[in-house]
């Protein structure tokens, strides 16, 4: 079961993905995950991304595709994967389609994980981490004992700049741009199928594993 998750910042795919990795016992494959994995390894593809990287630059198209290609031979994705990250713009998907044809192979499902910009602004805005020991909480989902005070190590809390609501609108408006036509791409292949994100996480997650048909 090869499957992409789709949504904006904030919308909930990680966790999902991560939910959908665990019960099909299939690997939750992330672009920074794959990224950390070949530079730690040293390997000759994460050699040629830390040269993008240290630059400041993004890493190309055929440089991320031939990564993640690379990770799709190992075992564990022999019974399919979830795919985390990319494609974030039609190039990729295009270049992810072919790439795929010619092993014979295909993505299964394309799952949209839907919310609203206003309903992601909100989630964001509501979070909070420590930078000495790296928790994360929400002040309405995930609350501290003590408000702005991290539970596990006692230091103040703070809001994350990428978490600001001047930020979130950015990022989203960036989402919208360049992601949003993936929606499009993958109904036109009848791969979409497109969840309420703004339910419960178990209930987003029993909606998905429906579409799954498992």
């Amino acid at each position: 079961m090869k499957i992409i998750m789709l949504g904006a910042p904030g919308a909930g795919k990680g966790t999902q993905a991560k939910k959908i990795a665990d019960k099909y016992q299939i690997p939750h494959i992330s672009t920074g995950d794959i990224f950390r994995a070949n530079l730690k390894e040293g390997t000759e593809l994460g050699k040629k991304a830390k040269e993008y990287m240290d630059q400041g630059l993004l890493v190309p198209d055929e440089l991320t595709l031939e990564l993640i290609m690379d990770r799709f031979k190992n075992p564990d994705c022999a019974g399919g994967y979830v795919l985390d990250g990319f494609p974030r713009t039609i190039p990729q998907a295009e270049a992810l389609t072919k790439a795929l044809e010619e092993k014979g192979e295909s993505i299964d499902f394309a799952i949209n994980v839907e919310v609203p910009d206003e309903n992601i602004v909100n989630r964001m805005s509501g979070r909070r981490a420590c930078l000495a020991c790296g928790a994360t909480y929400h002040i309405v989902h995930i609350p501290t004992k003590v408000e702005g005070i991290c539970d596990r190590c006692g230091k103040e809390l703070v809001l994350r700049d990428d978490d600001k609501p001047e930020t979130v609108k950015k990022r989203l408006g960036v989402y919208h741009d360049q992601t949003q036509p993936l929606i499009e791409y993958y109904t036109s292949q009848n791969k979409l199928a497109e969840v309420d994100g703004t339910q419960e996480m178990e209930a987003v997650f029993q909606n998905i594993v429906k579409i799954l048909g498992a």
